[in-house]
């Protein structure tokens, strides 16, 4: 069966999917975790088949051959995930892996399929406000995209059995998942290269050596995205000003965080905030 490359992505995507009982394969340029919601579906990536139900996900490199298929009624949330649009680990998709979810990111799952599925529904009944645009309607998809995927990756990472490889992790010396939770856990605080380093008990130049390797980017680079992916879950609070969600997340004020958010995002934090929700 001939593979069916999807059209290239650039930013992240959330969709609830029902796949059928007839094979099909695909093949895109973008990584992807697909995540059991209800019922189950078989899926093999590079020669490694295993089942997914909705307490188990497969984490698909792109550039992977995946073969799927349904058994009988089911749904899948699946996130096409872009290199570089989300803070995440490029080691993450190292290797194709179908993996257990904890009960956390289960919740989670079903609380964005949810979401999902009532903007669908509403958009399909035509019961949208007057005002509603089709411009209007396309920016509350893209916030809800972003939002969700945020907070997808934020709770995979925090999975250790989904984040970390023992085994791998042992062999490259460097633990992606205890870096990437430190981070988030000081993301107010300005970065000390030296303290990270030797947290994870390395000296500053192997250590910078191991995080490209393993992140994809300098550690600077990395904690930027970071600091701006959870500032997207913060602005959904109402009651957190800008100015102390600019400093929670790491910025030395709202100038500086309006600046780097409008840069990455297209939009200010105060826009952003002000978009229709799904």
């Amino acid at each position: 069966m001939n593979p069916r490359h999807a059209v290239s992505v650039t930013a992240p995507g959330i969709a609830l999917r029902c796949y059928g009982a007839v094979e099909e394969t695909d093949v895109h340029d973008f990584h992807q975790i697909v995540l059991g919601l209800d019922g189950e579906m078989e899926m093999t990536v590079d020669g490694v088949g295993e089942r997914i139900d909705p307490g188990s996900a497969w984490l698909i490199p792109a550039g992977a051959r995946h073969d799927y298929a349904g058994i009988g009624e089911n749904r899948q949330l699946v996130l096409d995930l872009p290199a570089a649009a989300l803070a995440v680990p490029e080691r993450l998709f190292d290797t194709a892996r179908a993996v257990r979810i904890d009960p956390a990111l289960t919740q989670l799952v079903r609380e964005i399929a949810g979401q999902a599925q009532r903007s669908a529904q509403q958009a399909q009944s035509g019961a949208t406000p007057a005002h509603d645009t089709h411009a209007s309607a396309d920016l509350r998809a893209r916030r809800f995209h972003w939002d969700a995927s945020a907070q997808l990756c934020a709770s995979v990472l925090a999975q250790a059995g989904i984040a970390s490889n023992d085994a791998f992790e042992a062999a490259v010396g460097l633990d992606f998942a205890r870096v990437d939770r430190w981070l988030r856990a000081h993301l107010a605080e300005p970065l000390r290269i030296a303290d990270l380093a030797a947290h994870c008990g390395f000296g500053m130049r192997r250590f910078h050596q191991l995080f490209i390797e393993a992140f994809g980017e300098t550690p600077h680079r990395y904690l930027q995205r970071l600091r701006l992916d959870t500032s997207l879950m913060l602005l959904a609070d109402p009651r957190l000003s800008l100015t102390h969600i600019a400093l929670e997340v790491g910025f030395g004020d709202q100038s500086a965080f309006t600046h780097a958010f409008t840069r990455r995002f297209g939009f200010a934090p105060g826009q952003w905030r002000a978009l229709p929700s799904h």
